[in-house]
């Protein structure tokens, strides 16, 4: 089916934002034209698109615009925590703050590095799971990134990291318009932890592709920066191999518009994954989250679990669903997406979707709005609690149950406090 003229013209104009880049192996190419044709079939996304309804799509497609830059005294976030620093400075990797790129058990290279080459592992990966991703359910600001980024991350892990590996996404810059793509490959039994944090740029568009062999862990933990006016969209694809286990959390407070999809496939038998996050924001907040689980092996578990604060006008998006295949038997399938609205004037929007062909599963899913419960903020002030203070408790409770979704409990208390901070920042 032709795409309308608007779109083509609309796609064309997007396309021609990014210049295309030169010098890279033939896989590279191949990999990129591929990603470039399938943006040109399905055109750019509009507001019409099914999966776009609840979030307007435009500021992501116009010429990218200056947006104010926050500047706090605020220690980074996971700075406590020992890891292996890479520091992305208007989306360009910067060597000099950044910590040597050698570890024990991994393998890190630069994209630009790795696409350079006529030989690389990472050309089973890069692209081809963002390219899987895109059917049933079109992702072309996925096959915008995977077609024009130079920047971002190769890395093999062959063994339990010694370290987590922490990307931080410094912004200098309030026009930055930035473009990464990392790429995660874990072999047999392999364990590595990847943090990520930082505004990163004006407009962000983020992808990240991570094989998870058998047996292998792989444990994500991301905070948004918190600049008001951002704009973001960011891609995680996730391939699973048997027994193999996955957990994502993400925690967003401010931001104009933000949409985080994420795109997992269970190829193997008795895995696990996890996706979660916890948003804040206030105004102009859009915040977006769409998620889509496809079930493809054996006695395999899953989770998505979102909450959402939401005042002053800003707009809470879930868009989940979990596809379970004939012969995926055993599946156990849970997602929960709840929005707290802290006064009349905020939107929470949710589209839970289960899709089942198999018999023999346990799949639930849910989605709630409502008020911070009155009974409990009584019962909280008539001891002695100030109100506004009962009221953050009670929003830290309703979002913890996402946190909890988080293995490593140091940067799980981490991640509690940043709320706790957000929350107190933003009484009255």
């Amino acid at each position: 089916m032709a795409l309308a003229a608007n779109k083509v013209d609309a796609t064309e104009a997007l396309i021609a934002a990014y210049p295309a880049p030169e010098g890279e192996g033939k896989w590279a190419s191949d990999a990129r034209a591929r990603a470039l044709a399938t943006l040109r079939a399905n055109g750019a996304p509009v507001r019409r698109d099914e999966y776009w309804k609840f979030t307007n799509p435009a500021r992501l497609l116009e010429p990218a615009k200056p947006a104010a830059m926050l500047t706090t005294d605020e220690a980074p976030v996971f700075g406590d925590v020992e890891k292996l620093l890479v520091v992305f400075v208007d989306g360009i990797l910067n060597a000099e703050l950044s910590d040597d790129l050698t570890m024990k058990g991994v393998e890190i290279e630069t994209l630009a590095s790795a696409m350079s080459k006529d030989i690389h592992w990472a050309s089973d990966i890069y692209g081809a799971l963002e390219a899987n991703g895109q059917n049933p359910v079109s992702r072309p600001m996925a096959a915008l990134n995977t077609a024009r980024a130079t920047e971002g991350l190769v890395i093999r892990v062959t063994g339990k990291a010694a370290k987590s590996i922490a990307l931080r996404y410094v912004r200098t810059s309030d026009a930055a318009d930035v473009m990464v793509h990392t790429i995660i490959k874990l072999e047999k039994g392999a364990d590595v932890t990847l943090l990520e944090n930082g505004p990163a740029a004006a407009r962000f568009n983020s992808c990240l592709e991570v094989e998870i062999s058998d047996g292998a862990a792989f444990h994500h933990v991301r905070a948004q920066g918190r600049d008001h006016e951002r704009l973001a969209a960011t891609h995680m694809f996730a391939r699973l191999g048997n027994e193999s286990r996955f957990k994502s959390f993400t925690l967003t407070v401010n931001g104009a518009l933000t949409r985080n999809e994420a795109v997992i496939e269970f190829t193997g038998d008795d895995a696990f994954a996890t996706v979660s996050g916890a948003s804040a924001g206030d105004g102009v907040f859009h915040h977006d989250d769409t998620v889509f689980v496809t079930h493809d092996a054996l006695n395999c578990e899953s989770r998505q679990v979102f909450k959402k604060v939401l005042r002053n006008g800003a707009t809470g998006v879930f868009q989940g669903k979990i596809l379970v295949h004939s012969h995926a038997q055993k599946t156990d399938g849970y997602q929960i997406a709840q929005g707290l609205l802290l006064d009349d004037d905020c939107t929470f929007l949710a589209k839970p979707e289960l899709e089942i062909y198999a018999d023999d599963v346990i799949c639930s899913h849910g989605s709630t709005c409502g008020a911070v419960d009155k009974t409990a903020l009584f019962y909280l002030t008539s001891r002695g609690v100030p109100k506004a203070q009962a009221q953050d408790m009670l929003v830290l409770a309703f979002m913890d149950e996402s946190i909890q979704e988080i293995e490593d409990e140091a940067l799980a208390d981490d991640i509690r406090g940043r709320l706790a901070g957000w929350m107190e920042r933003h009484r009255d």
